[in-house]
């Protein structure tokens, strides 16, 4: 009785062993012939925006490497939840992806119910660009520097107001980060995404703008913005005449945009792996780094796995800046 128990379990083991390595060995063949078809990549904000710039001037590059189209598809609204939860439902299989910005990571202190679980909904494929965040102003507002922009609007408690790319963007929480430091009486209007938001102050409608740098590089190069900060440790290439808040006495202050592409969970590793390695050789491409970098972008060479430790990071401290401020979704 016990020969015939232990034989059997053997064979159940060598069942399993064997299906193991049929499904192993499937998803390396898919990952050999992936793609073989369009890739759809969702955008969860509206066009003119800093993950829509980067998006598509990064898949470009990466379609002409594949040899395959890939289609980008701008679905914002809901803080970023409807284009988030689109791709969280879709198949996992390499042909749909998100790229989206620092809302990820802030969006599940923000929300109490953000409509996802960033790395049980999702498994990150790449980071590849960061951008600092700008303080912009319309020509015509009185402030030429950021230390005048702060006395202004201390004078004039509750009269400007400043536009962002959405409730819980990376310049919405790095702009009520500022308020809290400086004790500022500045009140939000969020958009549907960075360009609308540039619109807003190019327009005058609104006078102060928080901004990724990328989409307002060429404003304020043209003169038709005025840029008064920058929210990051460090000076940008794009704009070097603009200093850091740091440099402008509030201490301890960074905040970039990053932008993150995620596949919906279950995607197989051989297929994430494969779309790590050919974003980091489309991102070698000099004329594209040259491009992005031009922008005030800051490209980074990232796997998976350090990827997923830096959105860990990232949702610990704009819990504790969100939790801190009061900071409640517009």
């Amino acid at each position: 009785m016990n020969l015939l128990f232990q034989t059997t379990f053997k064979r159940i083991l060598l069942s399993f062993s064997f299906l193991g390595l049929l499904f192993g060995s499937s998803s390396i063949i898919r990952a050999q012939d992936f793609p073989n078809r369009t890739i759809k990549v969702v955008i969860p904000s509206s066009p003119g925006g800093p993950s829509d710039i980067f998006g598509r001037s990064l898949m470009q590059q990466l379609s002409e490497n594949l040899g395959k189209p890939i289609i980008i598809e701008n679905k914002p609204g809901a803080g970023s939840k409807i284009g988030i939860q689109q791709v969280a439902k879709s198949a996992p299989d390499g042909y749909t992806l998100l790229l989206v910005s620092s809302t990820f990571v802030i969006n599940p202190s923000l929300y109490a119910d953000p409509g996802f679980e960033a790395l049980k909904d999702f498994v990150p494929v790449a980071l590849p660009v960061s951008s600092p965040n700008v303080i912009v102003v319309h020509p015509s507002f009185p402030a030429k520097d950021i230390k005048e922009f702060f006395a202004i609007v201390k004078a004039n408690p509750g009269k400007y107001n400043y536009a962002s790319p959405g409730g819980g963007t990376g310049p919405h929480l790095s702009a009520e980060l500022l308020k809290l430091k400086m004790n500022l009486d500045i009140a939000h209007i969020p958009y549907k995404g960075g360009g609308p938001a540039l619109q807003a102050v190019l327009a005058n409608q609104v006078p102060v703008g928080l901004s990724a740098i990328p989409p307002a590089t060429p404003q304020v190069k043209a003169g038709a913005l005025r840029a008064l900060a920058l929210t990051s440790s460090t000076r940008s290439t794009s704009l070097p005449e603009v200093p850091t808040l740091n440099e402008s006495g509030v201490t301890d202050f960074e905040g970039d945009t990053l932008s993150f592409i995620m596949a919906p969970a279950g995607t197989p590793p051989a297929i994430v792996q494969k779309l790590n390695r050919e974003i980091t050789k489309a991102l070698e491409n000099s004329e594209l780094r040259n491009k992005l970098t031009g922008m005030g972008y800051q490209i980074y060479s990232s796997t998976p796995e350090q990827v997923a430790q830096k959105i860990k990071f990232d949702i610990d401290k704009w819990a504790k800046v969100i939790k801190s401020g009061n900071i409640k979704p517009d």
